[in-house]
C-alpha cells in the first residue's frame, strides 16, 4: 500500500520538442521509484499523450494563471501542497515552473530538484544553458541520484493510421513551426519542389502541419500529388507515420523530434534562430542543415542529403 508521502511530482510543461526529450527522464524517473505513485503536471495538448506513457499514475493539468490572477493562484498553490509529494523532479526548468517551488513552501515543502534558489537537489551547473536537452537532464537527474537516464523512447506512441490510406511508400515533410519565429521555416517553396523530386522517385510526400497551419500545407500541396494531413495527426498518429515513413524532411520543431526518435532517416533545417546543439533532434539517421536564411538553403541540397530508405 502506497504511504501518504510515497508521492512524487514531475514537472514538464511543454513544448513538443522538449516533451518528447523528456520521455528518457521519465522513464529514469519510473525506473528508480517503482514503488511512488509518480504525477506529471503538464499543460493540456500533452495529458493524453502522458497518461498513454505508462510512466504517471496521475496527470494533472497546468492551467498556467497568470501571476495577478490570485484566485487561479490559490486553487493552485492548495492542489499543489494537497499533493503531499516528498520530491519534484522540475524538467521544465523555467522561471514559472521554479515559481512553484515558492508556491509549495513551509514546513512540508518538498524536495526539489531543479534550478529554483534554494532547492534542495539544484542543477548546479553555470554552463547548463549551453547543454543539449538530453545531455542537461540527464545530468540533473544525476545530481540528484538517479544516475542513468535512458535514450528518449516512443515505442509505447502506436496508432491505426490506417484511416489515411497511405501509399506503400512515402516521406514526410514537416513544414510548420512557431508561428512568431517565421524565420525558421524553410519557404514553401522549397517543400514544394522537394515533394515533386519525392514523386519522380516514387515516393509520395504526406505532409504534417497543426491545425493552424493548414493555409501553409495548401500551398505546398497545391493541386499535387501530396497527401495533406495538416490539422488530422495526434502526436501518435505522428510516430506510427515516422516509423513506416522513407525520411522525414523539416524545420527545427516538435514533430521532427518525433520522427528522429522514432528512427526515421530525418533532415532538420535550421537557421540562425535556433542552436542545433542545443536543440537539434536526435536519432540514429538524423542530418542538420544550417543556413543563416533558410531561403539560401538549396532544394537539392536537401533532396541529396536526405537517404530515403
Amino acid at each position: 500500500m502506497i504511504r501518504e508521502r510515497d508521492r512524487l511530482l514531475v514537472v514538464k510543461l511543454g513544448a513538443l520538442g522538449d516533451f518528447v526529450l523528456a520521455t528518457g527522464p521519465f522513464a529514469a524517473i519510473r525506473a528508480a521509484h517503482p514503488n511512488e505513485e509518480i504525477v506529471l503536471l503538464t499543460t493540456a495538448p500533452f495529458a493524453d499523450f502522458a497518461r498513454a506513457s505508462g510512466y504517471f499514475d496521475e496527470v494533472w493539468i497546468d492551467e498556467r494563471p497568470s501571476r495577478v490572477a490570485l484566485l487561479a493562484i490559490q486553487r493552485l498553490r492548495q492542489r499543489l501542497r494537497s499533493g503531499r509529494f516528498y520530491r519534484v523532479y522540475d524538467l521544465q526548468t523555467s522561471s514559472r515552473s521554479s515559481w512553484y517551488f515558492w508556491l509549495m513552501g513551509g514546513f512540508m515543502r518538498p524536495q526539489w530538484s531543479g534550478i529554483a534558489v534554494g532547492c534542495s537537489h539544484p542543477h548546479a551547473n553555470r554552463n547548463r544553458n549551453s547543454m543539449h536537452t538530453i545531455e542537461r537532464q540527464a545530468e540533473q537527474l544525476s545530481m540528484a541520484g538517479i544516475a542513468e537516464t535512458p535514450f528518449p523512447d516512443l515505442s509505447w506512441a502506436t496508432s491505426d493510421i490506417s484511416r489515411f490510406d497511405l501509399p506503400a511508400r512515402f516521406a514526410i515533410m514537416i513544414p510548420g513551426g512557431a508561428a512568431h519565429r517565421p524565420a525558421k521555416r524553410w519557404p514553401p517553396e522549397g517543400y514544394r519542389a522537394l515533394g515533386e523530386n519525392w514523386l519522380e522517385q516514387g515516393v509520395t510526400p504526406v505532409i504534417v502541419c497543426g491545425p493552424d497551419e493548414t493555409d501553409l500545407a495548401a500551398e505546398i500541396a497545391d493541386g499535387r500529388e501530396m497527401v495533406n494531413l495538416a490539422g488530422e495527426t495526434s502526436f501518435a498518429d505522428i510516430a506510427e507515420l515516422s516509423c513506416r515513413a522513407a525520411g522525414a524532411v523539416g524545420n527545427d520543431t516538435g514533430p521532427m523530434h518525433i520522427a528522429a526518435i522514432c528512427n526515421c532517416p530525418s533532415v532538420v533545417l535550421f537557421s540562425d534562430e535556433s542552436d542545433p546543439s542545443i536543440t537539434a533532434p536526435r536519432g540514429p539517421d538524423v542530418q542538420v542543415l544550417r543556413r543563416e536564411k533558410l531561403a539560401d538553403l538549396p532544394v537539392s541540397e536537401v533532396a541529396e542529403t536526405l537517404s530515403l530508405r
